[in-house]
């Protein structure tokens, strides 16, 4: 739950997490001078009851990111600062008293925590062979990512599970948001961009901001609209960390048995049949360097559950390219159902995309004879 400084407005932030509600502390977050005041009004009333001293987490003021966001909704998913309260303030004096800092203070220190990567001749990056400097959102993944991989998945973090999914949702969401906050491009060109991208996370999260048309620019408001941005930003983070955990690391274990299989299916070794469809293109370039696999991977065969009909997929040259390594022959291409049964002698044909990436056959067997004579053209 998220509590707002105003206590009309505790509901209108509470909210949970898809699964598991230990994800989802109380926080308060506010300006230094609103937490001040908090602190002295909870002692000012002999009645009330007393409350424990809350473990605090600061970063700036003002303007916000996509990074110090999600950096705070991290950070309080943690054992140590579970229920922390968010304190926003650039006043060195206030940010010396907090539990843990990010993304402001010009200090990179783990063992006091804290967490800013804006001062000279900081250039810490994940490693692992990832060289994107990291955001401030980055170093708290880089320290404690690991503890909430593992809670979400109820294992201890030394499981050989979480070191794969910890890489793996680095490299598919948290190093754009490093990037993205420390001016990288994705490309190494100079050329301008054929179109504008807004729709990404850290844009997303960037219009949450107060507009400067807003009559109310005041911090209560500005806190209000950072709490939005936590929420977008932490909801997005663990609907990464549960992807992998449900549909990532399931197919994995599926493809990496389906190449210890490959001799079964053709002699070649270039040949995978899927025996129950998953997103495998990712996991065979990883698994096929990890495994030294050679001769690479050309065609994988799965079946279409909505046609009831068998696929025979050119592998791509490399994740992020449209080339195959080896296209469906060029005389087959864009042919259909009988005429391309009868150019390469093989009943059931369905169809040859026009670029060779793609083609289907009704049965197994015809796309596997599909696959092995396409080897040999």
């Amino acid at each position: 739950m998220l509590v707002a400084t105003r206590p009309f407005l505790r509901n209108l932030f509470t909210f949970r997490t898809h699964s598991h509600s230990h994800f989802c502390p109380m926080a308060t977050i506010s300006s230094s001078t609103t937490a001040t005041n908090s602190i002295a009004s909870e002692h000012s009333d002999a009645h009330a009851p007393l409350k424990r001293v809350c473990v605090r987490v600061g970063t700036h003021n003002g303007s916000f990111h996509c990074d110090e966001a999600l950096g705070c909704f991290m950070i309080r998913l943690t054992n140590k600062f579970y229920n922390a309260q968010v304190v926003r303030s650039r006043d060195p004096q206030v940010l010396e008293g907090l539990d843990a800092v990010l993304d402001v203070g010009g200090v990179y220190d783990p063992s006091r925590d804290r967490y800013d990567h804006h001062q000279k001749g900081f250039e810490e990056v994940f490693g692992h062979g990832f060289s994107t400097k990291l955001s401030s959102a980055g170093l708290i993944y880089k320290h404690y990512g690991k503890e909430i991989i593992a809670k979400e998945l109820r294992v201890d973090e030394e499981h050989p599970d979480v070191q794969r999914i910890f890489l793996a949702v680095y490299k598919s969401f948290m190093e754009a948001i490093d990037a993205i906050d420390n001016g990288i491009n994705q490309y190494d060109t100079d050329q301008p961009p054929k179109y504008v991208n807004n729709t990404h996370l850290s844009s997303r999260v960037g219009r949450l901001n107060l507009d400067w048309t807003d009559p109310d620019q005041s911090s209560e408001k500005e806190n209000e609209a950072f709490q939005r941005a936590m929420v977008l930003a932490g909801n997005e983070f663990m609907d990464s960390v549960r992807f992998h955990i449900n549909s990532w690391l399931p197919a994995r274990s599926i493809v990496n048995e389906t190449l210890a299989d490959r001799y079964n299916v053709d002699n070649s070794g270039e040949i995978l049949i899927l025996n129950k469809f998953c997103p495998w293109k990712l996991h065979l370039f990883e698994l096929e360097a990890e495994l030294k696999i050679d001769p690479p991977i050309k065609y994988v065969l799965y079946l279409d559950e909505r046609s009831k009909q068998w696929r025979v997929q050119a592998v791509a040259v490399s994740p992020d390219r449209f080339e195959s390594r080896k296209p469906l022959p060029s005389q087959w291409r864009g042919l259909r159902d009988e005429e391309l049964s009868k150019e390469c002698g093989i009943p059931g044909c369905v169809f040859v995309h026009m670029s060779g990436f793609i083609g289907g056959n009704q049965s197994l067997d015809g796309a596997l004879d599909m696959a092995r004579l396409a080897l040999k053209m």
